[in-house]
């Protein structure tokens, strides 16, 4: 049995489809882990969403950003966003149960030395710490009320993590750093502006996975989200969003021994053109 870990696929299926079968993937032994954003900008997310689910217990995914921008967007919540590419999923007959389906997806993961979320970690939490407070926005996104949370889900504070917090600040926090979060100061104050290179770190901020001291950083993180980023294998640090909707790669990464695959993505963007 081999687990790949996938960076973000945002509905480029046929560059997910060329990866697996240069991975040799075997749903009936391998796993795949999938660092979220599932869907939107590339031009086959409903087939993504369909296919991912399909695999039952042989796939993992987190949400990112994107796949919570799907779930607010259904529900009629937010400004839609121009080129976005999720009418397909919203008018296909079976939207309802892809959405719940997503909805129950975990916003971390966590199994032995790993732990996958789509964006990264303040650096104020333990892996074990971040694993409890994911499994609170999980019930409130899995529960009868979801709606109130989704209506309450979206905004950029507050932009720090406090024990004190409370309700709707509280989950917005931890759902912006799992899914949004590039920089951060060193006390953990997140900035949502930026997202190039680190070379355009805003000024007393830090990619937030090089913050001194950062709790989680015993474990190894397996992340998506910050395509500017790249490719960057560590050993603490597995970023894997490697810009495949840019027209750049899709890249899988095997965790048993590192073996990386990649595929090109620049048909899917002339798909999408």
């Amino acid at each position: 049995m081999a687990t790949y870990a996938i960076g973000d696929i945002q509905g480029c299926f046929g560059s997910l489809q060329l990866l697996l079968d240069k991975c040799r993937f075997d749903a009936t032994s391998d796993r795949l882990w999938l660092v979220g954003d599932l869907v939107n900008r590339g031009p086959r997310s409903l087939d993504t969403l369909r296919f991912v689910r399909d695999l039952g217990s042989a796939a993992i995914t987190v949400l990112g950003n994107h796949d919570l921008y799907l779930l607010m967007t259904a529900a009629g919540l937010g400004r839609r966003s121009r080129g976005d590419t999720l009418d397909e999923i919203l008018n296909a007959t079976d939207r309802e149960d892809l959405l719940d389906w997503l909805r129950h997806r975990p916003l971390c993961h966590h199994e032995g030395e790993y732990c996958m979320v789509h964006a990264g970690l303040l650096p104020q939490w333990t892996v074990a710490q971040a694993r409890a407070l994911a499994a609170e926005v999980e019930a409130a996104l899995s529960g009868p009320t979801y709606l109130d949370f989704l209506a309450n889900m979206w905004g950029s504070e507050p932009a720090a993590w406090s024990e004190e917090l409370v309700g709707w600040p509280r989950l917005r926090v931890i759902v912006n750093a799992m899914t949004r979060m590039r920089f951060c100061s060193p006390a953990g104050v997140m900035e949502f502006k930026t997202k190039g290179e680190l070379s355009a770190a805003p000024e007393n901020h830090l990619p937030w996975f090089e913050v001194p001291g950062r709790r989680s950083a015993t474990d190894v993180l397996v992340i998506g989200h910050w395509s500017a980023l790249g490719l960057r294998v560590e050993p603490n640090l597995l970023a894997l969003d490697s810009g495949c909707f840019w027209g750049r790669h899709l890249t899988a990464i095997r965790l048993e021994d590192r073996m990386l695959f990649q595929v090109d993505c620049s048909a899917c963007e002339a798909e999408n053109a």
